[in-house]
């Protein structure tokens, strides 16, 4: 009986000679439909599932509620694996997140969180995410937990305004963010227009675009 992966960690499991780079797993069985993602099999042990990555500018990520639902982009570039699959992803097992960053003259720091899973689209795909570990990047994230996700489109943040709208992008604002990892691409520091940027305040402030930033998840060990 052949195992069908569910994630990368199974992918890693069953070889762990193999490098990072674009596989396939099948998170509810295999009468759904394939998914494609980058698995990244080096950082902090590897075995991580990315279910969000820029790097380029190549993908536009100012996106309307479906594409973030079902996903888009390319898993061998910049991509957003799909609200609907991270949930799925979440529901199996318990995960912990790491996200990566690097700015433009070549730093990298990251954010680890022992725990993370967010809640099926009847709740707004809510976030839950606790267990900060700080590796350089401080935390983010926390101001985050407990929020649904906005897009231009669907409007679920506790600001009067749409959060995603004004800061371009799409997230689990709250009123509205101190992480902004799927707004728009630009290089470095950059204060034209308030935070639409890839931020991540509590290491470059809210008007430093990010050159790289990935959001990836583990099984907890």
């Amino acid at each position: 009986q052949l195992t069908l992966p569910i994630d990368c960690s199974d992918i890693y499991n069953s070889d762990n000679s193999r490098p990072s780079g674009v596989y396939t797993i099948y998170p509810i069985g295999a009468t759904s439909a394939v998914w494609y993602v980058y698995c990244d099999m080096n950082t902090e042990g590897g075995r991580w599932t990315v279910f969000q990555r820029r790097m380029d500018g190549s993908v536009n990520f100012y996106r309307p509620w479906d594409h973030y639902k079902m996903g888009f982009g390319n898993a061998a570039g910049e991509y957003w694996l799909g609200l609907e699959n991270i949930f799925h992803l979440t529901l199996r097992k318990k995960y912990e997140l790491l996200v990566d960053m690097e700015d433009f003259s070549g730093n990298t720091v990251f954010a680890r969180y022992t725990s993370f899973s967010i809640d099926p689209e009847t709740y707004g795909y809510k976030l839950h995410v606790s267990g900060f570990i700080d590796g350089g990047a401080g935390d983010s994230l926390a101001v985050h937990n407990e929020m649904k996700f906005s897009t231009f489109d669907k409007d679920q943040d506790t600001w009067p305004n749409n959060c995603a709208k004004s800061f371009l992008g799409a997230f689990w604002y709250i009123n509205c963010l101190d992480a902004n990892p799927n707004g728009v691409y630009r290089w470095g520091a950059d204060a034209t227009l308030n935070a639409v940027g890839v931020e991540w305040e509590h290491w470059k402030g809210n008007n430093y675009s990010l050159k790289s930033i990935s959001m990836k998840i583990r099984p907890v060990q």
